[in-house]
């Protein structure tokens, strides 16, 4: 019986290893892979205490963190995923596809991976200025004219990074702009270098070595264009990774795990949550591993002392 169990190898889940380790909480790590999302960034510049890092380094960083640290506390368990959670007198049953393993507490920090655009073009220009996060990417593309392609509070906010650096912004949304917050729309859409486009949809990526346009038609015209971009940011939906959690935890409309903001508590006495994986209003990975660190010493004295406040 391990006293904690830690599902994912992103920040979130490598941030609460490490804690785990340092507060000596016997832990079984179970992750496919380290590094999360960020592993498919170019350059990565918001990672506190680094400049600026690529994806895969920032991922052999995270795993080489957690192995120095695990000794004989944290058993990591990597290219494998869990499959369901079970509620047992004791705590919690684990099945992966070849074991099981049985913990007192459970952190769910498995991220999820962001839904892809699905046009020509589009595959072949990912990470050749086409990219799915603009908070780890966009100063690449300072001085350039960039577009967004999602209309919700996600692509506002992308764009709202965006405009400190880039020379225009293009929103691009499939409908109107009533699924973001009218504030922020109203704010973002003041700015001199900003555009919009509603009911509109990509139709193709165009470009040579790089990204140099993006075609794009109007959903009640029918008219095509092509904006001559350099750069496109996807804000069109997450994935999470939380089907082995269903039945189990409260999830939201989106199968996001429902937390408790003070401690990432979720709705099952024994089962926190941390990272992408949660309806955290913010996603990134300083903000995931933050959380995951609060969840830890929530988790250290709920162990310890049965409850905390």
């Amino acid at each position: 019986m391990y006293d904690l169990a830690i599902i994912g190898g992103g920040p979130a889940g490598v941030a609460a290893g490490v804690y785990a380790a340092r507060k000596r909480l016997k832990t079984i790590f179970i992750a496919e892979a380290f590094g999360g999302q960020s592993t498919d960034s170019v350059g990565v510049e918001n990672w506190i205490g680094t400049q600026k890092i690529s994806g895969a380094d920032l991922a052999k960083s995270l795993e080489a963190h957690l192995r120095a640290y695990a000794g004989g506390i944290v058993d990591i368990k990597t290219g494998t995923r869990a499959e369901k959670i079970e509620k047992k007198d004791a705590g919690f049953l684990l099945r992966t596809p070849n074991d099981e393993y049985e913990a007192r507490a459970v952190l769910i920090a498995t991220g999820g991976s962001r839904r892809k655009l699905d046009v020509p073009g589009a595959k072949e220009f990912e990470n050749k200025g086409l990219t799915y996060c603009a908070s780890c990417d966009g100063p690449l593309f300072a001085g350039q004219d960039v577009a967004v392609v999602g209309g919700g509070n996600a692509g506002f906010e992308s764009a709202l990074q965006l405009l400190a650096y880039c020379k225009s912004v293009t929103l691009i949304s499939r409908s109107d702009f009533s699924r973001a917050d009218a504030a922020t729309v109203e704010s973002v859409l003041a700015h001199p270098q900003m555009k919009a486009l509603q009911y509109t949809m990509p139709t193709e990526v165009v470009g040579e070595k790089f990204v140099s346009g993006l075609k794009v038609k109007n959903s009640q015209t029918n008219e095509e264009i092509t904006l001559p971009v350099t750069g496109i940011f996807m804000e069109i939906g997450m994935i999470p990774s939380t089907d082995f959690a269903q039945g189990l935890v409260d999830l939201d409309e989106f199968n996001r795990v429902k937390v408790d903001p003070k401690n990432q508590r979720t709705s099952v006495e024994g089962i926190w949550a941390a990272g992408d994986c949660t309806d955290e209003l913010y996603h990134q990975n300083n903000i995931a591993a933050g959380d995951a660190v609060k969840a830890l010493e929530d988790i250290y004295y709920w162990l310890k002392m049965g409850t905390a406040d």
